[in-house]
């Protein structure tokens, strides 16, 4: 397994064959045999203090999900850009709304059925005693959102519920970061403007930054894009929606130009099933007003980087979380900017440590990937 390439602010060691599979433990044997895992070291979305991230990944089938958790409470904000998304508890998030934290944040495949797994991460919570106080209560605030992953092969009734969000909240750590088919990112596809039987595999990524002065800005983010993933440094496709033979790629910039005239051209109905969905994090401390505007900068990541990105056939949201440890003056302009670009380097992170499934070939498969 190669390691992938950053760029030098998002420092950071990969380990290859790592799983993150099964009961939250770790992966036994036989699970590192069918899937594997980039691991990035210090410079994903743990490198924010008090943030947490778990994976739970299901072997009957590609599917699973991701918690970010925030024990000790964070601002919460959210960005809905695509026309099909599938959420919980998003309204609270509303700067006008009392409550003013959030304890998690569930990213989930599974389409609306994935939703259940926020209450797996709800028992989780409440076992420990994390949650907003009420009184001598104490209730959890887990917000969340879903991709459509139910488009692969296996049994569609099998998707991710309580019990994986539980074991996902549990295995979760300030360690290094699983990438690729784990998680939420686990059945997740991309370049599906002619179909399934030419798109490529998508997945999870993570990247972060940390400047002098310890502000630290980092994302996470489950690319599931009906479009193609380009890279924003060159303006080439990296994964996406591929030729008639297979063998390359046919790039959906052209493809919508010549949508009706040309082999190849969209096919609405076969393009249904899509999300990307991710969470920026920071260390700085925010208002729910300023942790939303971080959150609508931050989707400029997306539509820098997923071409064509929040169509009416993607849900595409984004969270944003603030832990308030770095004292330092708040700049929004800066952290909405550098948060719009972990979340683009996680989205190519993302579809680069992926591997291939059964007719849904990865990067790396294809010849100069």
């Amino acid at each position: 397994m190669r390691h992938l390439p950053r760029t030098p602010v998002y420092a950071g060691a990969l380990v290859a064959g790592v799983c993150l599979a099964g009961a939250p433990g770790g992966a036994t044997g036989q699970e590192a045999d069918v899937m594997e895992a980039e691991v990035m070291e210090g410079a994903g979305i743990t490198a924010v203090p008090g943030i947490e991230l778990g994976h739970h990944t299901l072997e009957a089938r590609p599917t699973g999900c991701t918690v970010v958790l925030a024990r000790e409470g964070a601002v919460g904000g959210v960005d809905v850009r695509g026309g099909a998304p599938g959420t919980r508890e998003i309204a609270l998030l509303d700067p006008v709304n009392t409550v003013d934290v959030v304890h998690a944040v569930v990213l989930s495949g599974g389409s609306a059925f994935g939703l259940d797994a926020a209450s797996g991460v709800m028992r989780y919570l409440d076992e420990h005693d994390v949650g907003y106080r009420v009184g001598t209560k104490v209730v959890p605030i887990v917000v969340g959102a879903i991709l459509f992953d139910l488009g692969l092969e296996g049994e569609t009734k099998i998707r991710p519920g309580p019990d994986c969000g539980y074991a996902a909240a549990a295995a979760a750590s300030g360690g290094p970061v699983a990438e690729g088919n784990v998680g939420a990112g686990a059945g997740a596809t991309v370049g599906k403007l002619a179909g399934m039987g030419r798109a490529m595999k998508g997945g999870f990524g993570t990247a972060s930054v940390t400047l002098p002065d310890g502000l630290v800005v980092a994302a996470a983010v489950a690319v599931n894009a009906l479009g193609d993933v380009v890279d924003p440094a060159t303006g080439r496709v990296v994964a996406g929606v591929r030729t008639s033979d297979g063998s390359g790629l046919a790039d959906a910039r052209r493809l919508l130009r010549a949508a009706g005239q040309a082999e190849g051209a969209p096919d609405a109905p076969a393009a249904a099933g899509n999300t990307t969905i991710g969470v920026v994090a920071t260390n700085a401390r925010l208002t729910k007003a300023q942790a939303t505007k971080m959150a609508q900068m931050a989707q400029d990541g997306l539509a820098r980087t997923i071409y064509p990105a929040h169509t009416p056939y993607d849900g595409d949201t984004v969270f944003a979380l603030a832990t308030g440890t770095h004292e330092g003056a708040v700049d929004l302009v800066r952290l909405g900017a550098l948060a719009a670009e972990v979340l683009a380097e996680a989205v190519l992170r993302a579809v680069r440590a992926a591997q291939g499934l059964p007719g849904l070939p990865a990067v790396r498969d294809l010849v100069g990937g």
